[in-house]
């Protein structure tokens, strides 16, 4: 993608060199917009699952379920597979707007766990921090993870892990 300039993506997407620049300085910043657009999505339909039991429990199945779909992502499987540095700054600098996305969710859902009894009551913040972090990694390092090893397992034991440690 560092290759990418944006007069490629306008003459492949049929608009103007201009179109693009008017919305977008460069390409990192074209990608990034992709990508928050995308996973923004995803976290939109994890949202609108169905989550069965009490809060925690399903805190632990849409993160669960966000994983499986940020790794079957083409986009997200692209960027790890050809350019995996475009996510170090969301690692190393700052948080993205996708991650603060997902870290309102997950707020929101730990404080339903505080007040179902579900989840033991710390910092909701803090807390949710904790988890995005912890997911986080889970989705960055996928495939080197899932070597040797069925990938449902590791989904499986980051299940038994986030709920013990959200337990009241």
């Amino acid at each position: 993608m560092r290759r990418t300039t944006l007069t490629d993506v306008a003459k492949r997407a049929g608009v103007s060199r201009m179109t693009l620049y008017r919305r977008y300085p460069d390409v990192d910043h074209l990608v990034r917009a992709l990508m928050t657009r995308e996973f923004a999505a995803l976290l939109a339909e994890v949202e609108r699952s169905s989550g069965q039991g009490n809060a925690r429990e399903q805190l632990v199945q849409r993160a669960v379920d966000a994983i499986r779909l940020l790794d079957a992502n083409p986009l997200m499987r692209r960027v790890m597979q050809l350019d995996a540095d475009l996510m170090l700054p969301y690692l190393t600098d700052r948080l993205g707007s996708t991650q603060r996305l997902v870290e309102q969710f997950l707020v929101a859902q730990i404080e339903a766990g505080h007040l179902d009894g579900s989840i033991r009551f710390g910092d909701a913040k803090t807390q949710a921090r904790v988890v995005l972090l912890s997911t986080q990694s889970m989705v960055l390092s996928t495939r080197p993870a899932t070597s040797g090893l069925e990938f449902t397992s590791l989904l499986d034991e980051l299940a038994r892990q986030l709920d013990g440690a959200l337990k009241p």
